[in-house]
């Protein structure tokens, strides 16, 4: 106890340390299709608990239980497993890439597959999704051309974003993904004032807002939660808890409040926590949130919890503030081999099919690698026109721009 009189300042520790044997005894996860499925318009009141366990279709034995199960077809099942294989391949191929000084940096997703993939399934088309570095999924699963995201990431001559963004922070209103912003948390109040705008025009169509555990310590993120409950905007809240912040543990940003989805109650709003290396588990929660926006019922934070395998970036060495044993050690598992499982389990799936799969996965991968290099990487080949940086940027170039750009020989 302290002395009395003496203050003492409380600071948050993980649990373990490098060296350490991992422990993940405080994650309470409860057995898959034990969680209810409220209906849609359900008052948020009533579902409170939610918040604090966790949503799980996929049980040990890869069959998928409870009142979450079903929103899938086997072939929509399929085609979310082959989405997300080719995301942990083109990671791959890219984290390759940019140690071979092609590329200046990139993040990989090892481990978070299924929250982008499946997540994208729920959506419709005209859905604007404002994500963070870590949804490339949301692209891979809407059919955005691996070439095309290559070019962003070298920076070549056809880059769609002329070299104007780090690597990684694409962009593309045709494919509901809006430009990534390096400054974490803005794009949560974004997504909100999106849906805001299209609920005044009386449209169709809703947003998503996602952040990382470490960024809900932004003030961007409590003035979006103010927002969206106050004129309950038609949109869905994400935030993805994978236990760290580049190196700082998931307690600094939580504070107190237990877990990152009861935030959202102090605002009134319905707030769901999802296994979210459980795609099944991830489509559903996330397709209950999408209808309840549509439905004009207003927004839904869900917390994904799930495990951040690899660095944080290529800049970032994860041994120096966790065990390198820790991703083996985490309780809910790989998203790709849960899901491969559970196929196998329906017969329609095999470990040769997997394989085969993989390599044709691969190649494709490569040959779209290859076609992206012709243009030019970040050492060599074609690069962006000077001119690029003068266009796009007024509507009508200001002077000091023109001539700026005739001294530039452009």
């Amino acid at each position: 106890m302290a002395e009395a009189g003496r203050l003492s300042l409380h600071v948050p520790e993980p649990e373990v340390r490098p060296g350490d044997t991992p422990d993940f005894s405080n994650v309470k996860i409860p057995r898959a299709g034990t969680v209810e499925r409220p209906p849609v318009d359900v008052d948020p009141r009533e579902i409170r608990d939610l918040a604090y366990s966790i949503i799980r279709v996929l049980n040990r034995d890869g069959e998928a239980v409870g009142p979450w199960a079903g929103s899938l077809s086997d072939e929509e099942l399929l085609e979310g497993l082959r989405h997300m294989m080719t995301l942990r391949a083109f990671d791959a191929r890219m984290l390759m890439a940019q140690r071979q000084g092609k590329t200046s940096f990139y993040m990989q997703h090892m481990g978070e597959e299924a929250v982008s993939c499946a997540f994208r399934k729920a959506l419709s088309p005209g859905d604007m999704n404002f994500p963070t570095y870590r949804q490339a999924g949301l692209l891979i699963a809407s059919g955005y051309p691996m070439v095309t995201m290559m070019n962003q990431i070298f920076s070549n001559e056809a880059d769609p974003i002329k070299g104007r963004q780090l690597p990684v922070m694409y962009s593309s209103k045709e494919h509901g993904f809006f430009s990534i912003s390096g400054n974490l948390g803005t794009q949560f109040i974004q997504a909100v004032g999106w849906a805001m705008a299209s609920a005044i025009k009386q449209d169709t169509k809703i947003a998503a807002g996602w952040i990382g555990d470490g960024s809900t310590a932004e003030s961007d993120f409590h003035a979006a939660l103010v927002f969206a409950s106050t004129y309950r905007a038609p949109v869905v809240l994400n935030i993805v808890n994978n236990q760290w912040a580049i190196s700082t543990f998931q307690g600094i940003a939580r504070g107190g409040s237990g877990t990152f989805a009861a935030r959202g109650l102090g605002f009134g709003l319905p707030a769901l926590r999802v296994d979210g290396n459980d795609y099944l588990a991830v489509h559903a929660v996330a397709k209950w949130a999408a209808e309840r926006a549509r439905s004009n019922l207003g927004p839904t934070l869900v917390e994904y919890v799930t495990y951040r395998v690899g660095a944080h970036s290529t800049s970032d060495d994860p041994s120096a503030y966790r065990p390198k044993t820790e991703s083996d050690a985490w309780p809910l598992g790989d998203p790709v081999i849960r899901l491969k499982n559970h196929l196998i389990v329906k017969g329609v799936w095999s470990e040769d099919r997997h394989k085969q799969a993989e390599a044709e996965i691969l190649d494709t991968v490569i040959a779209a690698q290859k076609e992206a290099e012709s243009h030019g990487t970040l050492h060599s080949g074609g690069k962006p026109s000077v001119r690029d940086m003068f266009e796009g940027v007024y509507e009508t170039m200001p002077p000091h721009l023109r001539r700026q750009r005739q001294q530039a020989g452009v």
